[in-house]
């Protein structure tokens, strides 16, 4: 169903940028338009995960680390990994307070997830692997690709308006808009653009919620894990999230202090929802819980985080 969803979303903008592209420059000024946003989001596409490590400051962890827990982490993502029938991602760990997760990569094969320390501090170890679980789903579901594509029309329809706002529109026959209408295509375009690419980060997030669940073969434990990270993480500002907004979408919850409600403008559902379908899905039998046992080492005793 979510796919259909994104399909329907990505049709949606795919539709609106044809519109606009047509009415502000005809065939010639849509092709330009969409040639520079590929151009400039196909260097995001093979870079991105580069550049969203290096401004996380994302140190690599491996199962020699000297932190009992980081170990746990390493260790399970591996073997998540291997239960998802998918190559093991590169492994990551970030020296923030704020417990959240996040998976980058331009496919299966050139993939990296990344943990906070605060969330390997706060959860236990099942709830760590429903959230990696989580993150492994977005990149086996190829989410990058689906979020680059959605920038890419977004792009190209910025693009456009800001062609309107400086050289005006034109009609069917070459001529001259009417100046207001140019200028409400101006504010109107990218709004809505911006607000499907919103609606499919969403629809993504539920997509990989149950498809984490099912690797991890625990629901609960990712529910569990939503409601801690939502509880904490508003409470603990992430100043490289704040100064790169653009790259909230790619967090478990989102990074952004007072973003938590869920409305058009929002890059993630409500977490009330996500956990209410998490938990359907062990009403309904679709995936049974593990047994409890996961473990939590005090951080007291946790060792060094780097």
């Amino acid at each position: 169903m979510n796919h259909a969803k994104t399909f329907m979303l990505l049709a949606a903008m795919t539709a609106l940028f044809a519109g606009v592209g047509y009415l502000v420059g005809g065939v010639g000024g849509m092709a330009v338009a969409f040639g520079v946003a590929v151009l400039m989001n196909g260097f995001a596409y093979w870079n991105a995960d580069k550049m969203v490590l290096a401004h996380y400051r994302a140190q690599p962890a491996d199962e020699n680390h000297p932190n009992p827990v980081v170990k746990n982490y390493v260790r399970d993502t591996i073997e998540l990994a291997q239960r998802a029938n998918m190559p093991v991602p590169k492994i990551y760990i970030i020296d923030q307070a704020q417990p959240n997760a996040f998976a980058t990569g331009r496919d299966p094969n050139n993939a990296a997830v990344a943990a906070t320390v605060g969330l390997l501090q706060m959860l236990d170890r099942d709830e760590i692997r429903g959230v990696m679980a989580h993150e492994l789903a977005h990149v086996k579901n190829r989410d990058t690709l689906t979020m680059t594509v959605t920038a890419t029309i977004a792009g190209a329809i910025g693009m456009l308006a800001n062609f309107a706002m400086f050289f005006g529109g034109r009609d069917e026959n070459g001529q001259p808009t009417n100046p207001i209408a140019g200028l409400a295509l101006m504010i109107i375009a990218p709004l809505a653009a911006s607000l499907v690419q919103m609606a499919i980060s969403r629809s993504r997030e539920y997509e990989a919620d149950r498809i984490g669940a099912e690797i991890a073969g625990d629901p609960t434990a990712l529910a569990r894990a939503l409601e801690k990270i939502e509880l904490y993480a508003q409470g603990r500002l992430n100043i490289d999230a704040e100064r790169n907004p653009a790259t909230a979408h790619m967090f478990i919850i989102n990074p952004l202090a007072g973003k938590g409600a869920d409305n058009l403008f929002s890059t993630h559902p409500s977490t009330r929802n996500r956990i209410a379908k998490l938990l359907d899905l062990v009403r309904g039998g679709g995936v049974r819980p593990r047994s409890a046992g996961g473990t939590s080492v005090p951080v007291t005793d946790a060792g060094p985080w780097r």
